[in-house]
């Protein structure tokens, strides 16, 4: 468990109407200054973006893994012929040969 000595304060406070203020690990702390600056952003704005991020994937919203992908589904060429059709016979030949 971490102590919480080794935390730094985060305090949300913006146009909104509410606050909320969230302890977090020293490195955790640095690694949002550092995307913050990355960003040219504030780091609350970082928390905001990462924590609506967090809340639509978490309530399903992002759908199921292969919806997320489904845009990437037969886009790619793997110079295979017949890859699909065949892709038991190309994994036993690679299985001999050690790969």
């Amino acid at each position: 468990m971490t102590s919480l000595a080794h935390c730094s304060a985060l305090h949300y406070n913006a146009v909104m109407d509410t606050q909320l203020t969230v302890r977090v690990p020293a490195d955790l702390k640095l690694a949002l200054d550092e995307a913050a600056r990355k960003m040219q952003r504030k780091s609350s704005d970082v928390v905001r973006m990462a924590l609506q991020a967090f809340l639509q994937s978490a309530s399903g919203v992002a759908g199921r893994p292969a919806d997320r992908v489904r845009g990437l589904l037969g886009s790619l060429e793997s110079g295979v012929p017949r890859l699909a059709e065949r892709h038991r016979e190309y994994v036993v030949e690679s299985l001999k040969r050690g790969r």
